[in-house]
């Protein structure tokens, strides 16, 4: 299979909203493909590469080398590339990387460059997310969606079941167990803007569970006698780099065990400490807090309503490694639950219909998450010129808050939430503003008000205020306030 079958059909599915037509044309090139290419070619129409890291970033395709005029490059070929590229370290790495990346690149069409750039980048807007893909999977083999959900689910790989169920059918999907120390895709949480809202997407009308959701590192946990592994939600396992965690649930008194939960760093009064001293491990120890079990002595319980998986983990967890959480269908309880958690400081809740089974790898309506939307009226400072797609527009903010005596104190950058229209419109509204350039950097007279949505603020050495935006993402532009009425660096630091 050539490579430019696979960027052809990634264009026709971004090219198209139609959620069928989609599925048809990513089921189309799939079934095209040999056992050999399956698993590759999977990954690739999911959009993404096999390899964890390659060391190549965007700059390395600014200026790819001349275009082959005739697509011949396979998909096989390009996984071996990719590899190689991976497995270079050391002095010298980076000129042998950027020669081996113009190999690549000189052998590829300009569409199949513009494909690669994407695919290494993560940057691939086709809207071909995991769902997508596990149907064309069931299409192209023409087996039970459900059959193909489940075997993805236990398998913790789609392109491991696509080749499976394009080779073997629903046979060899019916083979996948939940078995420990082969980790589960994770159930995933829709979002609802209020708690009343999530009610009523989970289950309207019947008793929910209201868990805290913690702000920690979603972990699953498999124990078989005193052995423990634990994975994150990608799937890579972590158990050495958080021992007080295995401690806790080598304690647990089951034979074997999946569970599913969150570790985070706790002050001394028990309050969480901000995420990122949970991920850095600057904290020490990680502590547990379970919320779901998966397998229990042997016995599967993805099928079994959650109320039951709660029951039977309850039973062998402490109290103190389980999730808050209390279970009701009035939206003024599940408020004030709301409210505790959140002077406790955890991000939010996670509101789940009590009897609904274990539906990993879906972010389905059974479980459903509400978090606070912090937002600051923050000014622009300075725009970058974008890359890849975005090349030719001006991108990514500097965001700044007043500081109080006249100027403006930095707090991050975001290209986060720009629609293509919002891109043009900054392009010359920062042109216009500009005072200066210094490489790919354009500033700006402070003049311009955008309104931000962030998840959470961290402490930070690189920016003079101290702290820095979470996960910041651009709402709207604010024509009607001007630069002296823009949030101060005051505001910002109360909040955090």
């Amino acid at each position: 299979m050539l490579l430019d079958d696979l960027a052809q059909a990634s264009e026709r599915v971004a090219a198209t909203r139609s959620r069928s037509q989609k599925v048809a044309h990513l089921a189309e090139v799939l079934g095209r493909a040999d056992a050999a290419e399956v698993e590759v070619a999977a990954t690739y129409l999911g959009g993404a590469i096999r390899q964890r890291r390659t060391g190549v970033g965007w700059r390395a395709f600014a200026t790819p080398a001349p275009a082959a005029s005739d697509p011949t490059l396979t998909v096989l070929e390009v996984d071996a590339a990719l590899a190689h590229l991976a497995t270079l370290s050391g002095p010298g790495s980076q000129a042998a990387r950027t020669e081996a990346l113009a190999d690549l690149l000189g052998r590829a069409t300009e569409r199949e460059q513009r494909y690669l750039a994407a695919l290494v980048t993560g940057d691939l807007r086709q809207g071909a997310l995991a769902g997508l893909l596990v149907e064309a999977i069931a299409k192209a083999a023409g087996v039970a969606l459900a059959e193909v959900r489940r075997a993805a689910m236990l398998a913790g790989s789609i392109p491991a079941v696509a080749l499976t169920a394009l080779t073997e059918g629903a046979e060899g999907l019916a083979v996948y167990r939940v078995r420990v120390f082969t980790p589960v895709l994770p159930m995933l949480a829709a979002s609802a803007p209020t708690v009343a809202d999530a009610l009523e997407k989970a289950a309207p009308g019947r008793p929910v569970a209201v868990e805290a959701k913690l702000d920690g590192i979603r972990i699953q946990a498999h124990k078989r006698g005193d052995e423990v592994r634990l994975y994150t939600r990608s799937l890579d396992e972590v158990t050495e780099r958080f021992p007080a965690v295995a401690d806790v649930v080598r304690a647990i008194d089951a034979d074997t065990l999946i569970a599913d939960g969150e570790a985070l760093a706790l002050d001394a009064d028990g309050r969480p400490r901000l995420f990122q001293d949970t991920a850095s491990g600057a904290a020490g120890g990680l502590t547990p807090y379970f919320f779901d079990a998966l397998l229990l002595d042997g016995e599967p319980l993805l099928d079994l309503p959650l109320s039951e998986r709660l029951a039977r983990l309850a039973e062998r967890v402490p109290a103190r490694h389980m999730v808050q959480r209390t279970v009701t269908d009035q939206p003024a309880v599940a408020q004030a639950f709301t409210d505790h958690v959140l002077v406790q400081g955890h991000e939010g809740v996670v509101v789940k219909d009590v009897d609904a089974p274990y539906d990993a790898g879906r972010r389905g309506s059974a479980w459903v998450k509400v978090k606070p939307v912090h937002t600051l009226d923050l000014v622009v400072l300075a725009v970058e010129w974008g890359s890849g797609r975005r090349r030719g527009w001006l991108s990514n903010i500097h965001l700044g808050a007043r500081d109080g005596a006249g100027g403006f104190v930095m707090l991050g950058k975001t290209f986060k939430g720009m629609t293509d229209e919002m891109l043009r419109w900054q392009t010359g509204r920062f042109l216009a503003l500009e005072t200066h350039r210094e490489g790919h950097v354009v500033f700006v007279r402070p003049e311009q008000v955008v309104e931000i949505a962030f998840d959470g603020l961290q402490r930070s050495t690189r920016y003079p205020g101290g702290v820095a935006l979470r996960f910041a993402r651009v709402v709207r532009y604010r024509d009607d306030k001007t630069a002296s009425q823009a949030d101060t660096l005051e505001t910002v630091l109360a909040l955090f």
